[in-house]
């Protein structure tokens, strides 16, 4: 440490993690996080003593269009949230949630809160006069505090970042929140690693300790020891779960266990999955190959090393089909589209079908459900939902989501990215044919 460096400097160096370190001073801290907050919005640059997770996440604020004076949105309420928490996977762990940290929450006047994967806060339990005090800024179940809705706040940035996050005072992107200090940890479900949602613990400043941080994230991990104890142990040959969205590489769990399929075999599964009544040989080569000279001696020879990692008895031959049902995320999107559950579609959805496949087949069932999704997403006109696509990987050329967001959120920061695609559009296309970009995922 130089001479001249601060206590939160050191802290800084220490763990970039952690808000407020012992030795700092919390009143002296928040007006410099004042002051710094105001320069952002005044000018858009970062001055020091912000740290870099807290920077990274005011830009991507200000990407997403969300103004430091917003206040959350209630997306659930009444019977619909009711039914929404009902089925959610961290309901299964909320007694131990209350058990570990009901009494801290309560005893020290804070508040517990989860939210799921889109940092919609699910349950928000603790001391009554903090609870009323945070319902005065939509801090309730049913609110949306994602990161491209409220800006950065524990519970919406630790989903966006993957990572347990302590956020203190004016390191919060919206003025109303300020005051207060908050640690989140993400909640993974143990079979697949997807982010679940995230546990928090939300209070005044005496929350902003490193061992805030620490606390969220052990309950974090006793949360995922106790999904992964709760988990069925299915037979082998039971079923299939197949998580492809996302993802290049299939994850698949049988019996048990866990299997990274290579980017052939997860095509394969796709299309047998899409097929229960089983594929010919020579229609699973016009699905899988853009090459027509592909022989059917290497489709074999791909389907008989597929039966080996599946293991004996799940993939038969003439006609090519899986002997057990298969549950998959693709699945689980497009039933809830079919039902017009939007929000709850949005939400399974975390990204194309194996992007990188160049299969005929998977290529046009990407676009297919895709298209289906975004069209729902347009005509719902919810601007949070319209946003989460547009900032995703997957929607940031989408054009017609753009405008439609244009409509509902017009923004400064949402015209000004408006205006830059259609000027992209408007180019003549080069030989890389990227003035030509209609919108969405491409392969």
């Amino acid at each position: 440490m130089s001479p001249t460096a601060s206590p939160f400097e050191e802290a800084q160096l220490t763990d970039p993690w952690v808000a407020l370190e012992p030795g700092a001073d919390p009143a002296e801290h928040a007006r410099m996080l004042r002051r710094a907050h105001e320069t952002f919005t005044e000018k858009g640059t970062v001055p020091r003593p912000v740290r870099s997770v807290v920077a990274e996440s005011w830009r991507r604020s200000r990407r997403a269009g969300v103004g430091p004076d917003g206040t959350a949105s209630v997306d659930l309420t009444d019977g619909d949230l009711g039914a929404y928490r009902a089925e959610h996977p961290l309901a299964r762990v909320m007694p131990l949630f209350r058990e570990l940290m009901g009494t801290f929450a309560a005893d020290g006047e804070h508040l517990l809160a989860v939210c799921d994967a889109q940092g919609r806060l699910l349950w928000v339990e603790g001391h009554a006069s903090t609870r009323r005090e945070a319902g005065l800024m939509n801090f309730v179940p049913g609110a949306r505090w994602a990161e491209t809705a409220m800006g950065t706040n524990a519970p919406g940035t630790a989903v966006a970042v993957d990572r347990p996050v302590q956020v203190f005072a004016a390191e919060h992107f919206t003025r109303r929140v300020q005051p207060w200090t908050c640690a989140a940890a993400p909640v993974h479900d143990p079979r697949t690693g997807r982010v679940l949602g995230a546990v928090d613990i939300t209070g005044g400043d005496g929350l902003a300790h490193p061992h805030s941080l620490g606390f969220v994230q052990a309950v974090a991990r006793a949360a995922e020891s106790q999904l992964a104890l709760l988990a069925p142990e299915w037979p082998a040959a039971d079923t299939l779960e197949l998580t492809v969205l996302g993802r290049d590489e299939a994850h698949l769990v049988t019996g048990g266990h866990a299997i990274r399929l290579s980017r052939r075999h997860s095509e394969i599964l796709v299309l047998l999955a899409r097929h229960p009544e089983g594929l010919t040989g020579d229609e699973l080569l016009c699905a899988l190959y853009e090459d027509e000279s592909v022989t059917p001696v290497t489709l074999r020879a791909e389907l008989a090393r597929l039966r080996r990692v599946l293991g004996p008895g799940l993939l038969d031959s003439r006609p090519y089909r899986l002997t057990v049902p298969v549950e998959s995320d693709v699945a689980v999107v497009e039933r809830r589209l079919e039902t017009g559950a939007v929000t709850a579609a949005a939400t399974a959805y975390t990204g194309p079908l194996l992007p990188g496949s160049r299969a005929p087949a998977v290529v046009r069932l990407r676009h297919r459900l895709a298209d289906g999704l975004r069209t729902a997403l347009i005509a719902r006109r919810d601007p949070d939902l319209l946003s989460d696509w547009a900032h995703a990987p997957w929607g940031e050329d989408d054009l017609d989501v753009w405008r439609a967001l244009s409509v509902v959120r017009p923004t400064a920061a949402v015209r000004a990215r408006l205006a830059a695609l259609e000027s992209e559009l408007a180019a003549p296309a080069d030989w890389t044919g990227t003035a030509s970009r209609r919108g969405g995922w491409a392969p």
